[in-house]
């Protein structure tokens, strides 16, 4: 995640604040249940790099003992990889 954590809760405040000041939505949901539904939006959007990076940990492992013996740079593997299924799963960081 590129942002504090502690600063979601604001944020979402501040959208539903805007689209509600702005008339841009008709909701039903009170203004605590719409921030926490951008909360939550926001959050698992924001962790998607987060998820990307796991993804390619795992995938990483195959390759330990090439990566110790020095045949591989992990770095570089983690980077290509990294690229290859955002790419591939269209993901947007």
């Amino acid at each position: 995640m590129r942002i504090p954590k502690t600063w979601v809760p604001l944020i979402a405040k501040k959208i539903a604040d805007n689209l509600s000041t702005k008339e841009m939505i008709q909701t039903s949901l009170s203004e605590e249940r719409l921030v926490e539904e951008i909360q939550g939006i926001l959050t698992h959007e924001l962790m998607a790099e987060d998820r990307v990076n796991e993804e390619v940990r795992q995938f990483l492992k195959k390759y330990e003992a090439e990566i110790e013996k020095g045949n591989l740079d992990y770095r570089k593997m983690f980077e290509i990889t990294k690229k290859k299924i955002v790419r591939e799963k269209n993901i947007i960081l």
